[in-house]
């Protein structure tokens, strides 16, 4: 049997230097947002994690990265006005936001469970 040796070497990927992305999401084009999301939320989507970075340039195209990561999501997020749900909030840069909230790039983007009662 002949050694090919025109071939090129296959490398191992290296986990630790991949980055911390799901595996639906597409690489990033450009710089993203990083994005933390509650925990409550993520345990309600096998494989999601708690920080991520996507890339958006609004909250709402955020959303739908989100969702495309994990279907279902926006669902949780936003109602069907569309607008970000009563008991969700959301911050960029420590400001509330809305889905036309604009995303510069690097941007730090948290949602938040609201927590009630009396």
């Amino acid at each position: 049997m002949p050694n090919d040796r025109s071939a090129p070497a296959r490398r191992r990927p290296n986990p630790e230097s991949a980055p911390s992305r799901p595996h639906d999401e597409p690489p990033l084009a450009s710089p993203g947002v990083a994005v933390t999301l509650p925990a409550a939320l993520v345990r309600l989507f096998p494989g999601a994690v708690r920080r991520l970075e996507l890339p958006a340039s609004t909250v709402g195209e955020m959303i739908d990265a989100l969702d495309t990561c994990w279907p279902g999501m926006r669902d949780r997020l936003c109602d069907s006005r569309p607008s970000i749900r009563r008991h969700i909030n959301v911050f960029v840069a420590g400001r509330r936001a809305t889905l036309d909230t604009r995303l510069a790039p690097g941007a730090e983007v948290t949602v938040l469970t609201a927590i009630s009662g009396g």
